[in-house]
C-alpha cells in the first residue's frame, strides 16, 4: 500500500485484505462487528512468531529484549494515536475486558446513596456489569433515554446528572443505530459535579479522529479487531491519575513490584493492569493496524464513510416498507444504519441477503434493553468502512427488494 491509496479507492484497498481474494461476490458490510485484516496486520504478528519469538519484559536476552521492544512501540503507536501517554495506555483483550477492569475497581468505592448514569443504548458490555454491581453494592443505575429522532436527550443527562452521580459510563457511537453521543458536552456535566467520564469507543476508534483531551473522557475502552487489528486485543486509556488511584483488577506476574510473606507491591504504571503474558502477537498487530489507518488517515476514512452512509440512507428511504431505526440526520453519524422491513423478523431478513453474499448482521445487536424500549425483536444492520463502495450500496438495496417479494412486503 502507498501513500496514494490515501484517495480511498475501495478497488484497490481491497487487494490489501486477504478476504477479498479468497471469496467472490463478497459484500462484507458487517464491519461494526468485525473488521477485515489487512496484510500488515498479519505480517507484522506473523514476523513476531518467526523471528523473536519470546516472553516481554523478562527475558535478558535478544529475543525477548527485541519482542519487548516492538511490544512497547506499539503502545507508543497507540498512546499517540489518542494523543495520551504510553503509561496512561492498558493493553487488554477487548473494551469488554476494559469495561469490566472499570466497573470491578471504580464500583468498590461506590454503594447506597450513589449513583451511575448511562444509557439505554449501551452494548451489553457497558451495560451488565454496571447492572450486576450495583445489586451487589447497593449503589443505584440511572438511564438517560432517546429523543423521537433517536439522539441522546440531553436534556435527560442535564437533570439526572446531579450532586449523587459517581460516574457517567456512555457509548461514543450507537452499535445499534449509529447515534453519536455529545461526549465533550457529557465531560462538562460530569465534571461539574466531581464525577468521572468513562467512554466505549469500540464503534467510533478507527472511523473518525479521536483525541482524549479533546473528548474530555477519564476513561476510553475500544477493541482492535474492530479497527484492522487482530481479535483478543483491546486498549482501556485512563488519566494517569485516575489509573494511579484504583485497585490492581487481576493479580499475577508483571503488574508486581515486590511480594513477600505478609504484602505485595504494585509495578509502574501501565504494568500495573496487565497482569499475566499479554497477547504479545496480538498488540504488535494492532500497532501494525495504527499505521494502516495513518497511512489513510482518519478523516479520510470518516469523510468516505459518511458518503457511503448517506448514499445508503438516500436508497434505503425509497424502499416501501422499510424503516431507518436511528439519526435521520446525515450531518454526524456512525457508519451503522439499523432498519426494518414490515414484519419480516430480522433473522429472516438477515438470511436472505446472506444468500445474496451481503454480509449483514441481524438481531438485538447486544443491546437488548434499547431493542425492548424501542417495541423491537431486533434491527438488521449494514455497516461500513474503506473496503465498501457503492456497489456494495446496491448489492445492499437489490438484496432488500429480493426479500421484499419474497415475504410480500
Amino acid at each position: 500500500m502507498t501513500v496514494a491509496d490515501k484517495r480511498l479507492n475501495p478497488s484497490r484497498l481491497r487487494r490489501d485484505f486477504p478476504m477479498y481474494a479468497r471469496r467472490r461476490n463478497f459484500v462484507y458490510l458487517d464491519s461494526a462487528a468485525s473488521s477485515q485484516t489487512p496484510l500488515a496486520v498479519l505480517k507484522a504478528m506473523n514476523d513476531f512468531y518467526g523471528q523473536c519469538r519470546a516472553n516481554i519484559h523478562r527475558g535478558m536476552y535478544s529475543a525477548s529484549l527485541e519482542a519487548t521492544n516492538r511490544y512497547e512501540a506499539a503502545r507508543a503507536k497507540i498512546a499517540a494515536f489518542l494523543n495520551a501517554a504510553p503509561d496512561e495506555t492498558i493493553m487488554t483483550r477487548g473494551a469488554t475486558e476494559s469495561l469490566n477492569l472499570l466497573v470491578q475497581t471504580l464500583a468498590r468505592r461506590l454503594g447506597p446513596g450513589d449513583e451511575v448514569v448511562t444509557t439505554l443504548m449501551e452494548h451489553h458490555s457497558n451495560f451488565v456489569p454496571w447492572q450486576q454491581l450495583a445489586k451487589e453494592r447497593g449503589f443505584t443505575l440511572k438511564f438517560v433515554g432517546l429523543t423521537p429522532d433517536f439522539q441522546m436527550d440531553m436534556a435527560a443527562a442535564r437533570r439526572l446528572i446531579s450532586s449523587k452521580t459517581k460516574v457517567v459510563t456512555v457509548t461514543h457511537v450507537s452499535n445499534a443505530m449509529g447515534t453519536v453521543t455529545p461526549v465533550a458536552e457529557l465531560a462538562k456535566l460530569t465534571h461539574a459535579v466531581g464525577a468521572v467520564l468513562i467512554v466505549d469507543a469500540a464503534q467510533s476508534i478507527g472511523h473518525r479522529p479521536i483525541d482524549v483531551k479533546k473528548l474530555g473522557c477519564d476513561f476510553l475502552a475500544f477493541s482492535g479487531h474492530k479497527m484492522f487489528g487482530p481479535t483478543g486485543t483491546g486498549v482501556l486509556f485512563g488519566r494517569r491519575d485516575r489509573l494511579q488511584a484504583l485497585p490492581p483488577y487481576m493479580y499475577g506476574g508483571d503488574m508486581i513490584s515486590r511480594v513477600t510473606k505478609d504484602k505485595s507491591e504494585w509495578n509502574e504504571l501501565p504494568w500495573k493492569f496487565e497482569a499475566g503474558t499479554p497477547n504479545i502477537a496480538g498488540v504488535i498487530g494492532l500497532g501494525a493496524a495504527i499505521d494502516f489507518i495513518g497511512i489513510l488517515g482518519e478523516k479520510n476514512i470518516h469523510a468516505h464513510e459518511q458518503r457511503l452512509t448517506n448514499l445508503a440512507l438516500g436508497r434505503l428511504s425509497k424502499i416501501k416498507g422499510l424503516r431507518v431505526i436511528g439519526p435521520s440526520a446525515k450531518a454526524d453519524r456512525g457508519a451503522v444504519i439499523s432498519f426494518v422491513l414490515g414484519d419480516v423478523h430480522p433473522h429472516d431478513l438477515t438470511n436472505v441477503l446472506a444468500d445474496a453474499g451481503v454480509c449483514v448482521r441481524g438481531g438485538h445487536h447486544c443491546a437488548m434493553p434499547l431493542m425492548l424500549e424501542l417495541g423491537l425483536a431486533g434491527t438488521t444492520r449494514a455497516s461500513f468502512s474503506v473496503y465498501n463502495d457503492e456497489k456494495d450500496v446496491s448489492a445492499l438495496v437489490a438484496a432488500i427488494q429480493k426479500a421484499k417479494k419474497m415475504f410480500d412486503v
